[in-house]
């Protein structure tokens, strides 16, 4: 574990432009190192995932001022889907068992109206920088949700749960690619979420899309589940008051999890969430 692993602790991005709130995700199970990686390389958690966000256009670089135009002024700096705040391969906070493989924590930018909060490009950057030094086998997946900052009332018609435009991707997975999984969803504190569990689960699992199948299950113990890699004064912890969902996702992937991780958000938003929500997803 480098010094920085050591010391991180998970905090707010200073930011002048309107966001969410925070987003945290932490990836658990096996890593293996590339044969031909110096483990003393330069190249952290940090600095891979601002590379990779950077490259894809989702980083909003908000201390960027361009190269100057033609015209002698500073170039226009598009705002991205995040902000990048820390990140590592290990933490000082994590539970044993499953192992913490990576964690990274964003300031997500103010959301589209129509757009779902970014948790699978979001999840998508986690995964590829993990794979950038080594080989990764998942075992479970956390994401902090700031379902406090999504409007719900903004959503338009057609978009009322955004995620819900875009399952027709994962149709066209290998049936035999489908694997159990349960699925955590818990608002800390928040003793909201259990009195409207039934009506929760409705909105996570509708009839018109196959990416996730599954409903409540009240026999999965809560202690099944990692605690966060962070102290509970970040959220609204400890995770106390929550539901959990068995099932089946279409594939076992960051791009799977991200985009039920996404329509948890806007579900609980829509319900009357206004708190962040923790969600995890462990492969059964």
């Amino acid at each position: 574990m480098s010094e920085q692993d050591a010391t991180a602790q998970p905090g707010i991005a200073p930011t002048a432009r309107p966001t969410v709130g925070t987003m945290f995700a932490a990836l658990y199970g096996e890593l293996v190192p590339h044969a031909w990686r110096d483990p003393a390389s330069e190249h952290d958690a940090y600095q891979l995932f601002h590379q990779r966000s950077l490259a894809m256009g989702w980083l909003d670089d908000r201390s960027g001022t361009g190269e100057g135009s033609a015209s002698g002024g500073r170039t226009h700096v598009a705002p991205g889907l995040w902000a990048m705040n820390d990140a590592g391969w290990g933490h000082p906070l994590a539970a044993p068992g499953p192992h913490l493989i990576s964690w990274f924590q964003v300031e997500a930018s103010a959301l589209a109206d129509d757009g779902p909060l970014p948790v699978q490009p979001f999840l998508r950057c986690a995964q590829d920088t993990t794979e950038r030094i080594g080989a990764v086998r998942l075992a479970a997946v956390q994401v902090l949700l700031p379902v406090q900052g999504i409007d719900a009332s903004a959503r338009p018609p057609h978009a009322l749960l955004p995620s819900m435009r875009t399952p027709a991707w994962f149709g066209e997975c290998d049936p035999r690619a489908r694997v159990p999984v349960k699925v955590r969803v818990d608002g800390g504190l928040d003793p909201a979420i259990p009195g409207v569990a039934p009506q929760f689960a409705r909105r996570v699992v509708p009839p018109d899309q196959n990416v996730f199948a599954g409903g409540l299950d009240e026999a999965v113990p809560p202690e099944r589940f990692p605690l966060p890699p962070f102290d509970d004064r970040f959220w609204n912890g400890p995770p106390l008051h929550g539901m959990t969902l068995s099932g089946e996702l279409a594939e076992w992937s960051c791009d799977a999890v991200g985009w039920l991780a996404a329509t948890v958000a806007d579900s609980a938003a829509h319900i009357g969430i206004r708190a962040p929500v923790l969600f995890t997803v462990v492969r059964a």
